[in-house]
């Protein structure tokens, strides 16, 4: 078989700018030419955040990765953190600075913009849903609508945004977290029977799994959570996939489901849903229901559209000159955040702090500095400590 079946970059691919936009290579050839570079102050800032007025930031690791050994300086806002696309005085707000020589970095704009725009986007969405379900269950189930050389980041994503598992048999191990699913439709049609389906999953599958039946597949969700109670005496939980063209009032049938296991004592039984469900579903169930599966809604997020701009550069004088085009503000920046409200301000790249007039708290920079001279001066965090910094800010919203 052919290395490259798939249709697919290599890291090694990424790293040698095989991936980038003909533009760029195009670009430096000339520069290269006509003898010309600068060294220039570039931001990367959110152009639009769909469907949010706040973003989560993702894919720090992939950018240092990629410009890691380039001779150039780069700031970032750590992994994981709440961004607005722009501040109350309209400026958009960087969330990474590099600072270089162009002709250095130049040829990677575009997998450094891929990285972020489709990480960002990914958490960002998880991270609205986790917000939205309070303290219920939410599982990443997006890994097949994903391609699947990308499932892992999808679940790497789902698992920072909020998720409590994910189904990804390679993505949990990557997380260093045990895969998480119940049951699919195939097995009962293949026993043709869900009541010996639930017992042969209950007889040979580890106890330490939880028993969770699949309960849509044959009969009306009502009868079908009735026979599983019965006849699992340790169940955990049914879930409820019920296609579209038979869900009618599903609000309805979630709640009749609850009535009727609760009037025959099985009050410990939870219910989980899935099957197409995206934000607004969450918010309409989350009070009648125990848990989420989530798929597509987060694997095909829309991505955060990121964009990078030369925004000064040095001049004749070796001073630093504001230069952007139409539509951008020019001139070096820097992003001072209040951690309280999670307000933030962009102003001049010399200033490095301020004060909150909401709630009168200390504004503090937060971009850090990541390479220096192309070297890493931070440790890498780990993946809980992001996973628990971006809990952190979606409770400061709740508040």
């Amino acid at each position: 078989m052919d290395d490259n079946s798939f249709f697919l970059a290599t890291e090694t691919e990424i790293k040698k700018a095989k991936t980038t936009d003909v533009y760029f290579l195009r670009t430096e050839k000339v520069l290269k030419k006509e003898k010309k570079d600068h060294k220039v102050f570039i931001e990367v800032t959110a152009s639009s955040i769909k469907g949010s007025d706040w973003g989560i930031f993702a894919g720090v690791e992939d950018v240092l990765d990629l410009l890691i050994g380039l001779d150039i300086d780069v700031y970032t806002m750590p992994e994981g953190s709440l961004f607005q696309k722009e501040d109350e005085n309209g400026v958009k707000v960087p969330t990474i600075v590099i600072v270089g020589n162009y002709l250095n970095f130049g040829r990677f704009e575009t997998p450094l913009l891929g990285f972020i725009c489709s990480k960002s986007g990914m958490v960002t969405k998880t991270a609205r849903i986790r917000l939205a379900a309070k303290n219920k269950s939410v599982l990443s189930f997006g890994a097949r609508r994903a391609h699947p050389a990308i499932t892992p980041v999808v679940s790497y994503c789902a698992y920072i945004g909020g998720c409590d598992g994910v189904s990804c048999i390679l993505g949990a191990e990557k997380l260093g977290i045990s895969p998480t699913g119940t049951i699919p439709h195939s097995l009962i049609i293949l026993f043709q029977d869900q009541v010996t389906a639930w017992k042969a999953f209950d007889t040979h599958i580890p106890k330490q799994v939880p028993r969770i039946a699949l309960i849509d597949t044959y009969y009306d969700e009502k009868i079908e959570a009735i026979m599983a109670a019965k006849a699992i005496p340790d169940l955990s939980g049914v879930r409820l996939d019920t296609p579209s063209s038979r869900r009618g009032n599903f609000k309805s049938i979630i709640q009749e489901v609850r009535w009727e296991l609760d009037h025959r004592g099985y009050n410990n039984v939870k219910i989980f849903i899935s099957g197409g469900l995206g934000e607004e579903d969450v918010h309409e169930y989350v009070d009648i229901v125990d848990g989420f599966g989530i798929g597509s809604e987060i694997s095909a997020a829309p991505p955060i559209d990121f964009a990078l701009d030369i925004v000064a550069l040095i001049g004749e004088n070796e001073d630093w000159k504001p230069v952007a085009k139409r539509g951008k503000f020019s001139g070096r920046k820097n992003v001072l955040r209040c951690e309280k409200c999670l307000k933030i301000e962009v102003t001049a790249w010399n200033i490095k702090e301020g004060l909150c007039e909401k709630c009168n708290n200390p504004l503090k920079p937060i971009l850090v500095k990541q390479l220096e001279n192309g070297k890493r001066i931070h440790e890498k965090r780990s993946i809980e400590e992001i996973r628990q910094y971006i809990q952190t800010q979606i409770k400061q919203i709740r508040k």
